[in-house]
C-alpha cells in the first residue's frame, strides 16, 4: 500500500478506536437511540458541507437499493446495536467483540457463497468463538453471560455484510460519494426516533453532548470517509486486516478517557478472539490461493 492508503487507514483506526469511550460517555446523557440519531445527523451535516464544497453526483436509480441496504446494515443496525451493547459492555470489550468480525464474514461465505474452507479456518473459526464467550463472561462478573455482547455482536455481523456489499460501489463512485451516500441513507433509517430527541438534548449534560457531536464528525464523518477512501485504493481483505490493531487503541483510549480497563478474563478472551480471526483469515487465503 501506498502511504497516502496507510494514512488514511492509521487516521480512521485512530478515530473508530476512540468512539468506543466516546459512546460510552454519550450514553451518560442519552438513550442508544437517540445517540445514534444525534450522532448522524452531525455526520450527515458534515458530510453536506464536505460536499457541498466539492460537489458529488446523483447516485444513479439501480443503485438506489444498495445504498439504502447499506446504511441500514453499517448505519442503522450497526450503531443501534453497538450502542445498546455499550450500557453493560466496556468500550475495550465492545472493540474486541467489533474485531471478530471477520470470522462472520468467512463464515457466511462458507455458508451462503459455498466457498470451501480448508481445516485450519474451521479451527480460527472455533477459536474466535471460544474468545468471543470468554469476553462475554468477563463482562458478565463471573460465570453469567452479559446480553450487551450479543448486541455487539449483531453490530459485527452487520458491520461484515456492509463491507462486503459496498465494494461493486467503488468502481462507479468516488469515496466521498459512498461515504455520503450511506450516511445519508442510514440517517433517514434513524429519524423513525426523532420523538424524545429535543427534550434530551435540553437535558443532557454537556459532556455527553459534546461527546456525541465528536462521534459525528470524527469517528461519524471523517473517519468513513478515509476508510471508503481506502477500500477503494487497496483490497477490502487487505484494509480490514488492520482492524486487529482496534482493540489495542480502544483499551488505551478508554483507560485515558474513561479510566476503565476491562477484566484479565475479557483481555484473555480478546487475545484468543482476535487469534483466531487472524488464523481464519491467512488459511482461508491460503486455502484460495491453492484452489487458484
Amino acid at each position: 500500500m501506498d502511504p497516502l492508503t496507510l494514512s488514511a487507514i492509521a487516521f480512521t483506526l485512530l478515530l473508530w478506536a476512540s468512539a468506543f469511550a466516546g459512546i460510552r460517555s454519550g450514553l451518560a446523557g442519552f438513550s442508544p437511540g437517540h445517540l445514534a440519531l444525534l450522532r448522524f445527523l452531525t455526520a450527515s451535516l458534515t458530510l453536506l458541507l464536505f460536499s457541498a464544497l466539492r460537489g458529488i453526483r446523483l447516485p444513479r436509480s439501480s443503485d438506489l437499493g444498495r445504498i439504502a441496504l447499506l446504511g441500514f446494515l453499517g448505519i442503522t443496525v450497526y450503531h443501534l446495536a453497538l450502542n445498546f451493547g455499550e450500557k453493560t459492555v466496556s468500550a475495550g470489550a465492545a472493540s474486541m467483540l467489533i474485531a471478530a468480525g471477520p470470522i462472520f464474514t468467512a463464515f457466511l461465505a462458507a455458508v451462503f457463497l459455498r466457498e470451501r474452507l480448508p481445516l485450519p479456518a474451521w479451527a480460527g473459526i472455533g477459536l474466535g468463538f471460544l474468545g468471543v464467550a470468554l469476553i462475554s463472561l468477563g463482562e458478565g462478573g463471573g460465570l453469567r453471560f452479559n446480553a450487551g455482547a450479543f448486541w455487539i455482536l449483531l453490530a459485527a455481523f452487520s458491520t461484515s455484510l456492509y463491507f462486503v456489499f459496498q465494494k461493486p460501489l467503488h468502481g462507479r463512485y468516488a469515496p466521498l460519494e459512498v461515504a455520503a451516500y450511506t450516511i445519508w441513507a442510514g440517517t433517514v433509517w434513524l429519524l423513525v426516533l426523532l420523538p424524545g430527541l429535543p427534550e434530551e438534548l435540553t437535558a443532557a449534560p454537556r459532556q455527553a453532548a459534546w461527546s456525541v457531536v465528536y462521534l459525528g464528525v470524527g469517528p461519524g464523518a471523517l473517519a468513513y470517509l478515509t476508510w471508503t477512501f481506502a477500500l477503494s485504493r487497496a483490497p477490502a481483505s487487505h484494509v480490514t486486516n488492520f482492524l486487529y490493531l482496534s482493540p489495542a487503541l480502544a483499551i488505551a483510549i478508554a483507560w485515558l478517557w474513561l479510566g476503565e480497563l476491562p477484566s484479565l478474563t475479557t483481555l484473555i478472551g480478546g487475545v484468543v478472539a482476535i487469534v483466531g480471526v487472524i488464523v481464519t483469515h491467512f488459511a482461508a487465503r491460503s486455502g484460495r490461493a491453492a484452489a487458484s
